[in-house]
């Protein structure tokens, strides 16, 4: 029973492995559908600041949706 747990390949942590590259960052990317993209665009949001004019919208206040074969960005109306 003790070998049962103690013999699989064990997940190293993402922190411990290799940064991956620029090209395999944009081979990755080729092959995301839109809704991956999106989903994608959420998480990157969290650290984006936007700024039109005198106004400024932090990314984690927008909404994206994918409308058609493009990826829409709204404000959030919450």
């Amino acid at each position: 029973m003790l070998k049962k747990f103690m013999s699989g390949n064990k997940d190293v942590p993402q922190t411990y492995k290799p940064v991956i590259e620029a090209p395999e960052v944009v081979e990755l990317y080729s092959r995301l559908t839109l809704h991956h993209q999106t989903a994608l665009l959420r998480l990157i949001s969290r650290n984006l600041e936007i700024e039109i004019g005198d106004e400024s919208l932090m990314g984690y206040e927008m909404d994206f949706e994918v409308v058609g074969a493009m990826i829409k960005a709204t404000e959030t109306t919450d």
